[in-house]
């Protein structure tokens, strides 16, 4: 038994979907971005930050969630820079800390939906900017914003090489899937089906398996009836 589990284990740090790919990435990424970030501030790095918080966040869906449209290059970049600016200008205009914070979050969140870069570490990154810190009150916004893009240049670089080394491709692109013949519908899926689709993606979705399978069935369903109404005309 113990040996078996053992085997169970390895299984999941190491198989096709398994956290030691993911947990390998993030320490590449974070590395990278740690090490770039700290030679091209030269001089100044032993005032300003040489890594942000919130990247560590956007490592995690970087190399553990790269099918996530929440985890793509430009949610990752944009989302947190624009909720960084959002943070230090609304700082600047409502200097209360009280009154920055939840001002900024809300007012980020909206930035990034029009930007089309929702990314949830921006959440972090705007609240860094809004209730500000000693080396931001010295520096400026430079102190947050440049090493900021430094980091996220350096993991967005780790991140293309490393998920598409490692079997994933990043940015996510769809396999190709044929359209079904004109006959019409006449059969069910079975959750074999479902499974072994999952598996030739090789992908972790940032949704359950059975979410997928309700939504399935019941877009399954509505094509099925509209098949049975188009048959009774």
């Amino acid at each position: 038994m113990p040996y078996r589990l053992l085997i169970r284990a390895a299984s999941r740090a190491t198989g096709r979907l398994g956290w030691l790919r993911g947990a390998t990435g993030g320490l590449l990424g974070i590395a990278l971005a740690a090490a770039v970030t700290r030679l091209a501030l030269g001089s100044h790095a032993a005032l300003l930050p040489w890594l942000v918080a919130p990247v560590g966040a956007s490592a995690v869906l970087v190399f553990m969630l790269p099918a996530s449209p929440l985890a793509q290059p430009w949610p990752v970049f944009g989302g947190n820079m624009v909720s960084a600016l959002t943070g230090l200008a609304i700082a600047h205009v409502a200097p209360v800390s009280l009154i920055a914070a939840p001002l900024a979050v809300g007012a980020a969140i909206g930035l990034m939906s029009l930007c089309r870069c929702l990314h949830p570490p921006g959440g972090a990154c705007t609240l860094l900017g809004a209730l500000g810190s000693p080396v931001i009150a010295t520096q400026g916004w430079d102190a947050l914003l440049l090493p900021l893009a430094l980091n996220l240049a350096a993991l967005i670089a780790m991140g293309w090489l490393y998920n598409n080394l490692t079997g994933h491709s990043w940015p996510h692109h769809l396999p190709p899937v044929p359209p079904l013949g004109q006959e019409g519908w006449t059969a069910s899926y079975e959750d074999g089906d479902l499974d072994a689709v999952l598996e030739e993606w090789d992908e972790v979705l940032d949704v359950s398996r059975d979410d997928l399978d309700a939504l399935f069935r019941a877009v399954e369903r509505r094509a099925q009836r509209r098949w049975l109404d188009n048959r009774t005309r």
